[in-house]
């Protein structure tokens, strides 16, 4: 049913709408005994009902109410009032990641920024057994001052954590039955999507899978229809950031290509670990103007724009890599032209041809102030993130 500003549920005075999911409606409201606005979750008409959705509701309830951390909403209290049963949370005032997204990538500071703080609040929540099990950006909001939050427990699930803090599923009976997938299709980890048993790395999945959507402005495993997607997330891998971004920073990237890993095993035995490293890379990472360059002062953005730039390569085709020969004005660079393999090419500035050089199929790795250069021979695509080739090296003369 829907609450009318002005209705009470216990000590809660209803003030107006903030949204719904499939769990419930979420109110905006006022604890009078407090004299504080507070977020009043209400589980959706026609459910009330059914046992199995009462108890998911509660255990959101008691699975959140145990975790004190910045980065995920307090709950405050539960209640049942004539059969409406909801929960009163931290109300925040602010937006979903969903509505603050840019329409375009994000810059790699901003998902840093972002990142840092739902992984702390992840690594928390694992550490206490609390699997979220529904991640995705409708459930991160973030504050007008720039906090991030996690929030709607609805389907958290509780692990036994043994004797590393973070650990196994449990078969206790507030776990999922084998074969059920839960979640939400597009976010899923490859084991949610498989109906089996899930634990925290499930939870990693899902935030490289908002990370890869902040980079990108694209879904990793987005098809057209719901089986497709569920198959794609099982089996197929996404597009590398790469491609999208080349200057995109590669440690950011492999962080998000961790956690898209297939196997669980594949990704980081501790979210604490994950939320370390992304910390470090943002304490090194320099302030951003959009793909990790420093942002230049006034009187070098005026000499940046009176240089000029020469054009050196002028066929149709993809250029992966170049370096500068030992001479300074000597470029040699790997290029694929019209569909053909990868091969060395050398040119300088005052031509506007380039030559190839009489070498297998190849990329250019590095250049030495001897000439030395080494090369990567036969390289291609092998999934999975990964590129393959051969390791050799070769005097610049030949």
């Amino acid at each position: 049913m829907t609450l009318a500003a002005g209705s009470r549920l216990g000590p809660y005075e209803i003030l107006s709408p903030l949204g719904a999911g499939g769990m419930g409606e979420v109110y905006r409201a006022r604890d009078s005994r407090l004299g504080r606005e507070v977020a009043v979750k209400v589980l959706a008409a026609g459910t009330t009902e059914s046992k199995e959705r009462t108890l998911r509701f509660e255990r959101e309830a008691r699975a959140a109410s145990a975790l004190n951390h910045p980065n995920i909403v307090t709950i405050h209290d539960i209640g049942d009032e004539d059969g409406t049963v909801f929960i009163a949370m931290e109300y925040v005032d602010g937006a979903t990641l969903r509505e603050s997204l840019p329409g375009g990538p994000m810059p790699p500071k901003k998902i840093l920024d972002i990142a840092v703080q739902v992984a702390d609040g992840l690594a928390k929540a694992h550490a206490a057994g609390i699997v979220h099990r529904d991640l995705k950006p409708e459930n991160v909001m973030i504050t007008k001052d720039g906090f991030v939050k996690v929030l709607d427990f609805g389907l958290a699930k509780l692990v036994d954590t043994g004797s590393e803090g973070e650990g196994l599923p449990t078969s206790a009976p507030t776990a999922t039955r084998e074969g059920m997938v839960m979640g939400t299709i597009g976010y899923m980890s490859p084991e949610q999507a498989s109906g089996i048993a899930v634990d925290y790395r499930s939870d990693q999945f899902s935030f490289g899978a908002i990370l890869y959507e902040l980079a990108t402005a694209r879904r990793a495993f987005e098809r057209k229809t719901a089986p497709e997607t569920l198959t794609a997330i099982i089996r197929e891998e996404p597009p590398s950031i790469e491609q999208f971004d080349p200057r995109f920073p590669a440690p950011l990237r492999w962080i998000i290509e961790r956690c898209l890993e297939k196997e669980p095993e594949e990704r980081y035995a501790s979210t604490k670990d994950l939320a370390r490293e992304l910390a470090r890379l943002r304490q090194r990472l320099p302030e951003a103007t959009g793909s990790g360059e420093t942002a230049a002062s006034p009187a070098k953005r005026e000499t940046e724009a009176a240089r000029s730039f020469q054009r050196l390569s002028f066929r149709r085709g993809t250029v992966l890599s170049a370096r500068f020969a030992p001479d300074a004005q000597t470029v040699i660079y790997g290029a694929a032209w019209e569909g053909s393999p990868f091969r060395l090419f050398s040119t300088r500035r005052e031509s506007p041809e380039s030559s190839a050089l009489m070498l297998p199929d190849a990329e250019i790795l590095s250049i030495s102030s001897t000439g030395m250069m080494a090369i990567s021979l036969d390289r291609h695509w092998a999934g999975r993130f990964m590129w393959t080739g051969t390791l050799a090296q070769v005097s610049i003369l030949g």
